[in-house]
């Protein structure tokens, strides 16, 4: 368990599918969106608390509160690094726990399993336009650079079907 000021962050257990999904189908509705429906993330949610390549991570601001933060942690091997690379996704805190060391908590957490779990590096995806996301990732050591090459490193994507 890590903890950060008072909140406190914590590997997701099989029984935290429900709130797991919550707390990402409240991400979904701060994005604007309405899909996937709430059905189809508990049992995406369900799925992937199977595999043992992914790891939910919870956090509450406190040890009186219920979880109110999210962070999807997600492994696989990398040729390159002949190791585990681990990629940071979906990190989400409810709007009430906001300013709570709630999201420092859940990223600190992430290196923390990220090494146990021997991965050489941990990648994630953030717009450019979300100041207060990138501050956080900065305080943790993130950089555009983390390939070690010239230049910043861009995630890149396009839509199958």
């Amino acid at each position: 368990m890590a903890t950060s000021r008072t909140a406190r962050a914590w590997l997701a257990q099989p029984h935290e599918a429900e709130a797991i999904a919550a707390l990402l189908v409240a991400f979904r509705n701060h994005m604007g969106s309405d899909r996937p429906s709430d059905n189809a993330f508990l049992a995406s949610v369900e799925r992937l608390l199977e595999d043992r390549e992914t790891e939910f991570l919870l956090a509450a601001p406190d040890d009186d509160s219920p979880p109110a933060g999210v962070l999807q942690l997600r492994f696989r091997f990398s040729v390159w690094k002949a190791a585990p690379d681990a990629w940071l996704e979906d990190l989400f805190v409810a709007e009430r726990a906001r300013r709570a060391g709630v999201a420092d908590a859940l990223v600190a957490l992430a290196l923390e399993h990220a090494q146990a779990r021997r991965a050489k590096r941990i990648e994630l995806d953030c717009n450019e336009r979300n100041a207060g996301a990138l501050a956080l990732y900065e305080r943790h050591g993130f950089s555009p650079r983390s390939k070690g090459s010239e230049g910043r490193d861009l995630f890149l994507g396009r839509p199958l079907g």
